[in-house]
């Protein structure tokens, strides 16, 4: 990280639209020194006055604390369930400076307010205790993307994350308290990510560390996204250059689908791991509110 930016926030929360198991995301930051070559949100920055590398500038939201508290003591609130870092980590380098989670945490143990946290990271272990206090009052999900378990194409797509293997152990770890845990194949990267032995690897390591269950997506590329992954794969992957032009310029995905889509099956039949996310949020968050009709992969 080059360089953080302070800038403030009006609200803490933003409404997102669509088919999600929330409906409002929180971030603390934007950009985000990860730096994924398949990050979908890079767009972000070109909303920004002062502009920079999405992954070298980071901007600060200083005053989000005071507006998330404004948000959850207004009347008019129902404790819907938060998604904490939906652009960009909120457990990124920069947290490790700013430690704004913390005191969000807090609030959202005052309040008694639900939330969801997918982070690359395992800092969010510092805030472990916060996060266990909140879990036995409330539903908590901690979920962990990991795209694969070779730690040498792990560097190469995501060279600001920490290694597979040490969100595992964080999951591990979270899943000593009543937190549902998750690990997140997001995205599946076709011909890099898609094979047999990696699949095998990330969901024989969710099983032994208990999660909850996995989630698996496919790539989408578009805008400054596809820009940039595409520049990765000439510098990394030029021979795999062509394929993806195929897939994702000719209409290949249609027929790639299904194959991909069967596979994932018949490995999660032979490590028992749920796909099923919606059961515990509606048990233990849409019961006392209203059902929630969503589906939120292909």
């Amino acid at each position: 990280m080059k360089r953080a930016i302070s800038i403030s926030c009006n609200t803490a929360c933003t409404f997102v639209k669509g088919r999600f198991p929330y409906h409002w995301d929180l971030n603390v930051y934007r950009g985000c020194t990860h730096d994924c070559k398949y990050c979908y949100a890079r767009y972000s920055h070109k909303y920004l006055q002062e502009k920079g590398d999405f992954s070298d500038s980071i901007f600060v939201k200083t005053n989000i604390v005071e507006a998330l508290e404004r948000q959850l003591r207004n009347p008019k609130w129902d404790k819907a369930i938060i998604n904490l870092g939906g652009v960009t980590d909120n457990y990124q380098t920069a947290e490790a400076m700013e430690k704004q989670m913390p005191e969000i945490l807090r609030l959202m143990i005052q309040y008694n307010n639900p939330i969801i946290i997918s982070t690359k990271s395992d800092l969010i272990l510092r805030d472990f205790d916060l996060i266990d206090e909140l879990s036995r009052k409330t539903y908590v999900n901690i979920a962990s993307t990991i795209t694969t378990a070779n730690e040498t194409l792990q560097r190469k797509l995501e060279p600001g994350g920490v290694s597979p293997l040490r969100r595992f152990l964080m999951l591990k770890e979270f899943a000593k308290t009543k937190a549902s845990t998750a690990v997140h194949m997001m995205p599946l990267l076709p011909l890099l990510t898609d094979g047999e032995e990696n699949l095998n690897a990330v969901f024989s390591q969710a099983r032994d560390v208990h999660v909850d269950y996995l989630l698996a997506g496919l790539l989408y590329l578009r805008g400054e996204t596809k820009q940039v992954f595409y520049h990765f794969l000439k510098k990394e992957y030029p021979n795999l250059l062509g394929e993806y032009r195929i897939l994702y310029q000719n209409g290949g995905l249609k027929d790639y689908r299904g194959p991909l889509y069967e596979r994932l099956g018949r490995i999660r039949d032979k490590y028992q791991i749920s796909f099923d996310y919606k059961s515990r949020l509606e048990r233990e968050v849409n019961g006392k509110n209203k059902p929630i009709q969503i589906s939120l992969f292909d």
